[in-house]
């Protein structure tokens, strides 16, 4: 049996993550790459781990604490994990177990001095690196010290940051395993870690060096600053030569020691720029082995260098596949419909496949490629001020690529074509083209919703692949387009004549108050005539507040009350309950599936509503867009040539109150349909799952559309491909997606432009007036929403969906938004002063914190 026990690095390869644990099987796979040099060593295995926990039974029951723990309680998982730790380092090595180390080692030199390395199964993977979580030993000498190290490394799988780490990654403490690496120690001049990438801007062209003087643990430790390198096609671009005054050395007998590092040496380079270059060519080489960029721990001695360590970069945000080598520039989709969460397959390919541009993939998030219309001057002009009107970040970081001349520019072939927010021609306004366009959209999801009944199997997909023809079609349809630039374009107008003839900032924000057919404002006035129906009966309210499960409307028709509540929450969800939280997204679950989700925000509106709410609430906001348009046409009849700039105005604010709700009604229309398509595919889901080809009907949300339909035709999942879209999923989760990302891999998120916002203020993007000051509410979750009157929601972006709980707040704050998106709409329309693209809002502004929001001039205060 010993043999199983130990493994040479030599005889490791990284398939063997099981058996070695991630570290291991990446040292076997580095030493096997020609012209890369690592330490010669073996691999205690998984089986011995194993063989010793087998050895203590209570640890089942501690981990079984363990995991019911909160990931947030520090207290508890320390005094817990500490025991653990204890209870592992106390148990005595079993004599085979200890013979199969002994002996490798007697093989390897017993006298030699080692590094005892851990390395955990769940370690120095492509979707999480858990770097420093587990213990290293350095310069460990003789057999009965090495035997000892390597059980405080079993045992350092229960440290505490490595407990943690699991929990908030969705890791079964149970399903990681423990391997040793024990290697001969190396002693550097100088060492340090290499990036094949930038960390910090994710240039996959650009290696970074860190280095430093003898062992490595003195960068790792903070105890000095490295030498930082950056190459570049070859050569260094950048260094910056730290002062080194301290080093880690080993000691003769064992173990190591903090040095003194002669003063003339502290400022002297770790490496020669030859030898920077070197070292970076061989990272490439080892990059090209494992398929992606690396972060890799390197020693240099007597000028030759030695590796002990590759794993992959975690933090980089993906890059688009292309089909050629030529440079492009992406813009987010998600930053456009307000939902930069990652989509699951199914529900990136199938926005994909129902878009009106060509989208690409990467980090679970969509991009437009801009590439074309950047390079030529007839159409940069025109998306570089679209993107500026929406968001003035995206315009930032596209400048940002065009000013570094990533782009090679076209030759100018005539005239620049107009911007596509230059200021239209006043034309008159015509409600009756909404109408038409309401009723059309309406005319086509029905035709959808009978035909599609009949369709199972195959004939499913060939009738979706004809309906996303139709859905495509719908949504270019040249009166939809025009009714939606319509309402944008005389905003913009009346925003930017106004403030030139009356000095009035966003005074169209006024104006669009309760304008009609605003299908996503109505939509949370619409929960307030539901929370009217409720509150009257207190056996209805107390039942809601204690709900759990999705089918409570069952129970509640049991109660006074009951029935009538039952109806108004139904007759809501009938009308809007193909919404929810990231709708783009077809895998996420419909108000409709998880009617709970609203009912935090019906309680909210029975607490904080007097009946009625919804009908005073849109006439006090058309009263007041009334007033406003009165004095600012007599304002501007006061004027020189005022008659004629009152009538251009007039006619703006009545092309405005006509299309600007309508802005709101494409997505409605968009989101209807996929529910539709949504309720069709999970039947074929089902009868996967039924025929035994698919464990849960959800694993169809890691399949891209194109392969549930070869599932259906085939009878066939690939249960492995399932399983690595799930981690891919659950790693696309921790990264932030950029407004702007280039081939190169550069992730870019903008800057502000100004110097009129005070000290300590977060800056935005204005997007709708005025100023409230009130309770920060930071709310990730609309299920988690807790409201009071005068709260100011503090949030990532938001959606449609999150339109119920304007009704009941003061203000508006989010990290993601532009001043045509939906979030900024519907605080228009509901006259609250918002402020949008705050990046890290949530994180700067603490839940309950006092703040005052500056609508008008885009910036937020954090109040004392």
């Amino acid at each position: 049996m010993s043999e199983q026990y130990v493994l040479g690095l030599q005889d490791v390869d990284e398939t063997q993550v099981e058996l070695v644990g991630g570290k291991g099987a990446h040292l076997g796979a580095l030493s096997r790459i020609e012209g890369i040099r690592v330490p010669d060593g073996f691999c205690v295995t998984t089986d011995a781990f194993r063989r010793l926990m087998a050895e203590a039974p209570s640890i089942d029951e501690q981990l079984d604490q363990l995991s019911r723990l909160n990931p947030d309680d520090r207290e508890a998982i320390g005094t817990l994990s500490a025991r653990i730790r204890g209870t592992i380092e106390g148990i005595a090595m079993p004599g085979d177990l200890a013979a199969a180390i002994t002996r490798a080692l007697a093989q390897s030199g017993e006298r030699l001095a080692y590094a005892v390395r851990s390395s955990a199964t769940a370690e120095d993977l492509p979707t999480a690196s858990f770097a420093g979580q587990q213990d290293t030993y350095l310069n460990v000498v003789g057999p009965e010290a090495i035997l000892q190290h390597v059980s405080r490394c079993w045992a350092s799988l229960f440290t505490e940051r490595a407990v943690t780490y699991r929990r908030r990654n969705g890791i079964d403490h149970r399903t990681v395993h423990m391997a040793v690496v024990v290697q001969q120690m190396v002693f550097p001049q100088a060492s340090g870690i290499l990036f094949t990438a930038d960390p910090v801007t994710g240039n996959r062209r650009v290696s970074t060096v860190d280095a430093g003087f003898g062992l490595g643990e003195a960068l790792v430790s903070g105890l000095v600053n490295p030498d930082v390198f950056k190459v570049r096609d070859g050569e260094v671009v950048a260094r910056t030569i730290a002062a080194k005054a301290r080093a880690i050395h080993a000691l003769p007998a064992g173990g190591t020691q903090e040095v003194a590092i002669d003063s003339q040496r502290q400022e002297q380079p770790s490496l020669t720029d030859a030898q920077v270059v070197r070292l970076a060519q061989l990272g490439r080489r080892i990059e090209a082995h494992f398929g992606r960029p690396q972060d890799i721990e390197w020693c240099l001695v007597d000028d030759g260098f030695r590796f002990v360590q590759s794993r992959p970069i975690t933090t980089l945000f993906p890059i688009p596949e292309a089909e050629d080598q030529e440079n492009h520039v992406y813009v987010s989709v998600g930053h456009q419909q307000m939902m930069t969460d990652p989509m699951k397959p199914l529900g990136f390919s199938m926005w994909q496949l129902t878009a009106m541009a060509p989208m690409h993939e990467a980090g679970g998030r969509l991009f437009v490629d801009v590439t074309r219309r950047l390079a030529s001057p007839a159409s940069r002009a025109g998306l570089l001020d679209l993107m500026g009107k929406g968001d003035p970040l995206v315009r930032n970081a596209l400048e940002t690529v065009l000013d570094e001349d990533f782009v090679p520019l076209l030759p100018d072939t005539g005239p620049v074509a107009p911007s596509a927010g230059g200021r239209p021609t006043p034309v008159e306004a015509d409600p009756a083209i909404v109408t038409e366009l309401i009723e059309r959209s309406q005319v086509s999801n029905a035709a959808l919703a009978r035909d599609i009944r009949t369709k199972t199997g195959p004939a499913l997909f060939d009738f979706l692949t004809e309906a996303f023809r139709e859905h495509k079609r719908v949504l270019s349809d040249p009166p939809n387009l025009q009714a939606i630039m319509a309402g944008m374009e005389a905003t913009w107008w009346l925003n930017d004549k106004l403030q030139e003839w009356l000095g009035e900032k966003n005074a169209a924000d006024t104006l669009t108050l309760s304008a009609p057919d605003n299908v996503t404002s109505e939509m949370g006035l619409a929960l307030l005539d539901v929370a009217d129906v409720i509150r009257p009966w207190p056996e209805v309210v107390a039942f809601l507040q204690g709900v759990e499960d999705e089918d409570f409307l069952d129970e509640l028709a049991k109660l006074p009350g009951g029935p009538e509540a039952r109806d108004a929450i139904e007759g809501y969800l009938d009308r809007y309950g193909m919404r929810c939280v990231g709708e783009i997204d077809i895998t996420r679950p419909r108000w409709r599936e998880r009617p709970t989700t609203l009912v935090p925000v019906i309680l909210d509106n029975v607490r904080n509503f007097e009946p009625g709410a919804a009908e005073r609430r849109f006439e006090q906001g058309r009263l007041k867009a009334q007033k406003k348009e009165a004095d600012v046409l007599s304002r501007l009849r006061a004027l020189p040539d005022g008659d004629r700039k009152a009538d251009l105005t007039k006619r703006m604010i009545d092309q405005v109150r006509a299309f600007a709700g309508y802005r709101e009604y494409p997505k409605y229309g968009i989101v209807s349909r996929y529910f539709v398509y949504k309720k069709a595919l999970m039947e074929e889901a089902d009868r996967l799952v039924r025929a035994g080809v698919l464990a849960e009907r959800e694993d169809v949300f890691y399949l891209t559309f194109q392969e549930f339909d070869e599932a259906v035709r085939s009878n066939q999942v690939d249960d492995r491909l399932v399983q690595q879209r799930k981690d891919a999923f659950r790693s696309f989760q921790a990264l932030t997606p950029p407004r702007v990302l280039t081939s190169d891999g550069d992730a870019l998120t903008g800057a502000y432009q100004r110097d009129d916002v005070s000290d300590g203020a977060l800056t935005g993007l204005p997007v709708s007036t005025g100023t409230v000051e009130g309770r920060a509410r930071v709310i990730l979750d609309i299920a988690d929403a807790d409201l009071e009157a005068g709260d100011i929601l503090v949030t990532t972006f938001t959606d449609p969906s999150w339109s119920p709980l304007f009704v009941g707040i003061a203000g508006l704050v989010t990290e993601v938004g532009g001043l045509m998106t939906h979030g900024a709409v519907i605080a228009r329309e509901y006259g609250l002063p918002a402020v949008v693209g705050v990046e890290q809002a949530t994180r700067l502004i603490r839940d309950g914190q006092r703040i005052r929001v500056h609508g008008t001039d885009g910036y937020v205060e954090i109040l004392p």
